[in-house]
């Protein structure tokens, strides 16, 4: 059997694994899993390290959802036990990024590559598009799960005032540290898988670390992104019935802020996406630099 063939099979069995696990804990509902299931195939004939960065993010967003479950019982008015996603939420958390992932298979023939501006300015862009991408997932998630456990309370991230917990585009500085966070373990995990699946030249490996830096940004701007999104084009208001900040308007509801365009799954996707492209911008320019960084070293020697 070849690498691909490998790949697939184990990511058929991976897959059907993760989807009764996560069926049994209430992390996804069926649809989730039906659309998740192919997306993490796809993920995985690519290559590991994309397998890896969504499993990190799986887990560490189911993980984080689940804890102080009663106390965001009573903050949520959207609350499900397990943070039960369906496909809506699970495509918008991975759709950009299986696209990104079929692209780069398709040019670099089900091979891995690594960052290299010298051999593929493209396929760097590429990774760089789908760090950023779960950077970005993982930020908002972290953010949001940890900020509504803080012992602060949040701000409106367009005008600094305090607002109430569940509130869209409130921010919290443990729920930004966190974010920061986020995006520093999805860079590691990518370095550290692909130090043992991909093989890369002993002058390019090193460059590899430029992704940590990078993807630990990515966490924090695409969480500040998705709260700006949040405060401006997503409603919140105030339920007096409920006693809870909910996303829709009603007679009990009293508007906290943000207008009723986007829901919560289209600020999740515009932030993902717009993150996507900067970070993908940034890994070609940084890469770039780098190697012309050495390139000048080499010729002083």
């Amino acid at each position: 059997m070849d690498s691909i063939q490998i790949r697939f099979a184990v990511s058929l069995v991976t897959s059907f694994l993760l989807a009764a696990r996560a069926l049994k804990r209430k992390s996804v509902d069926l649809s989730g899993v039906l659309v998740g299931i192919p997306v993490m195939v796809i993920h995985m004939l690519a290559g590991y390290r994309f397998a890896a960065l969504l499993l990190v993010f799986f887990f560490t967003s189911s993980k984080l959802t689940r804890l102080g479950e009663e106390r965001k019982r009573d903050i949520d008015a959207e609350f499900k036990e397990g943070g039960q996603r369906n496909w809506a939420q699970v495509l918008a958390n991975s759709a950009i990024a299986a696209i990104l992932v079929i692209i780069f298979a398709a040019i670099n023939g089900g091979q891995d590559r690594c960052l290299d501006t010298k051999q593929s300015s493209l396929t760097t862009g590429l990774l760089g598009g789908i760090i950023g991408h779960y950077a970005c997932c993982s930020g908002d998630t972290w953010s949001s799960e940890l900020g509504m456990l803080s012992t602060s309370q949040p701000r409106l991230i367009t005008t600094f005032k305090t607002v109430r917990k569940g509130t869209n585009g409130g921010v919290t500085i443990d729920g930004t540290l966190a974010a920061a966070a986020a995006g520093f373990v999805i860079g590691l995990a990518f370095v550290l898988v692909g130090l043992l699946t991909t093989e890369c030249a002993g002058d390019v490996a090193w460059r590899q670390l430029l992704i940590i830096p990078i993807a630990s940004a990515a966490g924090l701007c695409g969480s500040m992104m998705d709260s700006l999104l949040g405060a401006t084009l997503q409603f919140s208001g105030y339920c007096t019935l409920r006693k809870k900040v909910v996303g829709k308007q009603g007679p009990t509801v009293i508007k906290i802020s943000g207008m009723n365009i986007l829901d919560n799954n289209g600020v999740n996707a515009v932030s993902v996406l717009i993150t996507t492209l900067l970070t993908s911008i940034t890994c070609m320019i940084g890469e770039f630099s780098m190697v012309k960084i050495d390139s000048e070293a080499l010729g002083t020697k």
